[in-house]
């Protein structure tokens, strides 16, 4: 068996704001891991994260109702972003060594009118709804009646630079939806051209019960595994790249293939949600039957887009206990030929005011069953996992802009 490298990135998991989050519409010090803790400490009895304290995660920074360990099973520290962003496409594009080459439009206010005007044009659609910033579970039940009246999409944008448009599947077929958000793509180009269109489709909540709670307490609910992105193509070459062009394979869980525009990724494997992906992850690594290196990149979203868009820490932290509940699993699976990180790509205080992501560093928790555990420190960018890849695999590339630091010797 030749050798594999995982990344796996538990999203907005920050772990402390950057220097600069006041250039980010931020007034407020953001610490998302800590402050879920913090809020779990204090309304739910603690927080349950055995198996992330083993692997450091309390060594990183203090963290109410969990212990930091003297001898942690892996190196622990976390990462500068050196790209000036805070979204999900910057994020991981860093983690591979790209560097965003000019900053992505925002649209707080909603898109303008032009725009919209064309894409109605174009689609030939009634019109659209909202127009706005929203979270996306929300916005789907605030217009969801009115879109089934009217089969007007849901158009709305976040803290990403990014346009959502979301359709109820029984009133807007599902490849009417994918046209549409090409047709989108297409429009916005140049000074519009945002990271990402995402096409978000939704449909009546099966357990919907007014008077419940939580999931019940939603008439509309995502289809999360028939999401798709519509991205740019990413502004350099990336570390993924470098592992294909030398014969490695690079298999993409989730939302990854749609970060990267499908360009480094070998093959892809969508997840509905994160017990999904966590248990198709679990169903890779038991293939140990390559003749290539790989790379097996995933992304479990939901702390990101159920929990920290909607400042729910409770949420968050039930979330963070599910992972930490199956990394026993996952760890059971790996052997010395073997490198796994966890990171996140941005943070999203679900204590903090406001629904946007969070301007913070990020975990690195570094595993390898052969290599000592250290103390990482602050790395200078979150690039450092793409250097890490290139040296575990014993290749180089100049091609790749950012350049960084292994995570081991």
């Amino acid at each position: 068996m030749k050798k594999r490298a995982i990344i796996f990135v538990i999203d907005a998991c920050g772990v402390g704001s950057i220097p600069d989050y006041k250039e980010f519409d931020e007034s407020h010090y953001a610490h998302t891991l800590k402050n879920t803790c913090k809020y779990a400490y204090e309304n739910m009895g603690g927080i349950k994260l055995p198996n992330l304290q083993k692997l450091g995660i309390a060594n990183i920074d203090e963290l109410p109702g969990i212990k930091a360990l003297e001898k942690p099973i892996a190196s622990w520290g976390k990462m500068n972003e050196l790209n000036k962003a805070k979204d999900t496409i910057t994020g991981h594009w860093e983690m591979v060594g790209i560097k965003a080459n000019r900053p992505f439009p925002y649209y707080p206010n909603g898109f303008p009118q032009e725009i919209i005007d064309r894409f109605v044009a174009e689609t030939n659609c009634a019109g659209v709804l909202c127009n706005s910033t929203a979270s996306g579970t929300t916005v789907i039940n605030e217009f969801g009646d009115e879109h089934k009246a009217t089969k007007k999409p849901i158009i709305y944008t976040s803290a990403d630079s990014v346009m959502q448009i979301a359709c109820d599947v029984d009133v807007i077929e599902l490849e009417t939806l994918y046209q549409w958000c090409e047709i989108a793509r297409e429009i916005m180009r140049q000074e519009h051209e945002v990271a990402r269109i995402i096409a978000r489709p939704f449909k009546l909540n099966e357990y919907y019960n007014p008077e419940g709670t939580k999931a019940a307490d939603m008439k509309y609910v995502r289809i999360g595994d028939k999401r798709h992105d519509y991205s740019v193509l990413p502004h350099g070459k990336s570390v993924l790249e470098t592992v294909v062009e030398n014969g490695g394979e690079v298999l993409g869980l989730g939302k990854i293939e749609d970060i990267f525009a499908g360009v480094g990724i070998s093959k892809n494997i969508h997840t509905k949600n994160n017990l999904d992906g966590l248990e198709k992850l679990y169903e890779v690594l038991k293939d140990k039957n390559k003749n290539h290196n790989q790379v097996i990149f995933i992304n479990l979203v939901e702390t990101d887009s159920n929990y920290g868009h909607r400042r729910d820490p409770e949420g968050f932290a039930k979330a963070l206990e599910e992972i930490d509940a199956y990394l026993p699993k996952i760890l059971a699976e790996l052997n010395e030929d073997d490198i796994f990180m966890i990171s996140a790509d941005h943070g999203c205080d679900p204590t903090a005011e406001g629904s946007d992501h969070t301007r913070e560093h990020v975990p690195i928790i570094f595993y390898n069953a052969n290599l000592p555990a250290q103390d990482l420190g602050v790395r200078n960018s979150f690039a450092d996992i793409g250097e890490t890849i290139l040296k575990w695999f014993e290749l180089t590339d100049n091609a790749i802009e950012i350049k960084a630091e292994s995570l081991f010797a």
